[in-house]
């Protein structure tokens, strides 16, 4: 019987850092979809809240900070990063473990919403997307999530199978930005 090897979306990949910009891999200890039964969206915060430490995110939102965050993910859904969510949420929401579908990559430095201005429709300039907003949207071709997650960092997801990808679209971004300074 063969051994198996558990490897990371990024393994091998990262970190890569180019001029002042760093990417590195995040690797969330637990990821879980939370989708809210109708009707029971206060109480799966309230609950959030007691054993996790945070709210339920509004739209285009995130909660907790970095190794607990509750990040918007779509109408009715939040993606729980950090802890395995609490049992606790299972009577009143749709609890969905999500723990190996995601690459998570930290882009950091002075010109992180540069790099991702290349690949993402959106303003990322941190006047209008501050530390705590997230997107769900197309990260170049691929569909992802890109939340600020400090002044000059931003913490970016597509699916797993996405990741060699992902990391080559980035490196030639932060390459492109860099060449200009």
């Amino acid at each position: 019987m063969a051994d198996l090897i558990a490897l990371t979306p990024c393994d091998g990949l990262l970190p890569v850092t180019i001029g002042s910009i760093n990417l590195t891999e995040d690797v969330p200890e637990a990821m879980t979809l939370i989708a809210p039964y109708a009707g029971q969206e206060e109480a799966v915060s309230e609950r959030l809240e007691a054993a996790h430490g945070m709210a339920f995110p509004a739209a285009n939102r995130s909660t907790g900070k970095a190794g607990a965050r509750a990040i918007w993910f779509g109408q009715g859904a939040a993606l729980l990063q950090g802890s395995a969510a609490t049992q606790e949420l299972a009577d009143i929401a749709a609890l969905t473990d999500q723990s190996d579908a995601w690459a998570v990559v930290r882009l950091e430095g002075k010109s992180a919403a540069e790099v991702l201005a290349r690949l993402a429709p959106v303003d990322l300039r941190s006047q209008v997307f501050k530390r705590g907003h997230t997107a769900r949207c197309e990260v170049s071709h691929m569909m992802g999530s890109i939340t600020r997650v400090g002044p000059e960092a931003f913490q970016v997801m597509v699916f797993r199978s996405m990741a060699r990808t992902l990391v080559h679209d980035l490196k030639t971004a932060m390459a492109a930005v860099d060449a200009r300074g």
